[in-house]
């Protein structure tokens, strides 16, 4: 059986081609293509220009992936397409051509939660069985585990998304987005050495960052590290030794590496207490976020205190795609849902926990 996914609920735009063998065996990635709406830096991407970025490019990238996968539209079984959550204008766009398509090719629609494709895919290519998932992405942060055919949200955030924290970090230090704010945060936090202090949200299993975000703008501003001029200023002082004497105030190594160190901080401390409750000893971090090495590290070590392990992926499968959509619409399909036309609408706000897993035991 063979499923197309459609992925569009942010700046991304993807399609995938999965193939269930019909023996059992491991479903098999066919194609995986994307292309991603970048806005200048030090600028977000507004809705309508997203969308009209995904309605440039989805045609194009459904006839790349079924090239790429050697499969015609009547060897399709399913269009499967995001449903939500995520942004309006953009989730319209690919709803609207997974119903062209379906009508065009005569084959059945299934929507799809844009979180639980993140899971199924992260625990196909990792093969974690029970874990405890950390979901960070631009739009969400959860903490999540599976119980009575439910994803049940044990934590979240309880303003941005920590993805969202970062980006809008990155717009304050006018870092690029290509490939994306969060990996050149990343590369720049690599060569901090010096621990701003940050204010730390944690209250109960959730998570606060727009004050954090607040603050460590306040301190590149104060420092001058923010806009062009901050970017330039850096460059300038980049090959100067840093050192106290030499260079006192913090760089924007400095900053990037402090945000991270603290959020990540905050996510390794609440999904330690969601391990401890369900008494798990995996975790799995899935989202675009989850493809942050620093994250991973972190995790890995709370984790082999417990006696466990983390399973997370790499940006081909932790950055939005097409086929985490694909996958874990035709385990859908597969249980015999399916959505029909004059229900196939998208949506902005759908929990993760309203998903019905009928394919889980």
């Amino acid at each position: 059986m063979i499923a197309i996914g459609m992925e569009g609920s942010a700046n991304k735009v993807g399609i995938g081609i999965m193939l269930h063998p019909e023996d059992g065996s491991t479903p098999q990635v066919l194609a995986n293509v994307r292309h991603t709406y970048n806005s200048p830096p030090g600028e977000g991407f507004l809705p309508k220009d997203t969308a009209r970025h995904h309605r440039a490019w989805v045609v194009k990238l459904v006839k790349q992936a079924l090239q790429e996968a050697h499969v015609l539209p009547e060897d399709v079984d399913c269009i499967c397409y995001t449903k939500g959550p995520g942004m309006g204008a953009p989730l319209q766009s690919i709803a609207i051509a997974a119903r062209m398509l379906s009508l065009l090719w005569g084959k059945p629609m299934v929507g799809v939660n844009h979180c639980v494709g993140h899971i199924e895919m992260g625990r196909l290519i990792t093969g974690a069985q029970n874990p405890v998932v950390l979901y960070v992405s631009g739009g969400n942060t959860q903490v999540i585990a599976y119980s009575s055919q439910r994803y049940r949200i044990f934590g979240e955030t309880l303003d941005i998304a920590v993805g969202n924290c970062l980006d809008r970090f990155a717009r304050t230090l006018h870092i690029p987005n290509d490939p994306f704010p969060g990996y050149n945060i990343e590369q720049l936090a690599k060569k901090g050495k010096r621990l701003v202090d940050l204010p730390y949200t944690v209250k109960g299993m959730d998570c606060s960052f727009s004050g954090i975000l607040a603050a460590i703008d306040l301190v590149a501003g104060s420092l001058g590290l923010s806009g062009e001029n901050g970017a330039k200023d850096d460059e300038e002082n980049a090959d100067q030794e840093h050192d106290q004497d030499l260079y006192d105030k913090p760089t924007r190594a400095d900053l990037c590496f402090s945000l991270q160190e603290t959020v990540y901080a905050m996510l390794v401390e609440i999904t330690e207490r969601a391990m401890a409750h369900v008494g798990s000893k995996q975790v799995l971090i899935v989202g675009g976020v989850g493809s942050n090495e620093r994250l991973q590290e972190m995790m890995g070590i709370m984790a082999r205190d417990r006696g466990g392990s983390v399973f997370a992926t790499d940006e081909r499968f932790c950055i939005d795609n097409g086929i985490m959509i694909a996958q874990a619409g035709m385990l859908s399909y597969k249980m015999g849902i399916t959505t029909p036309l004059k229900e196939s609408t998208c949506t902005q706000r759908f929990r993760t926990d309203e998903v019905f897993v009928k394919w889980r035991d």
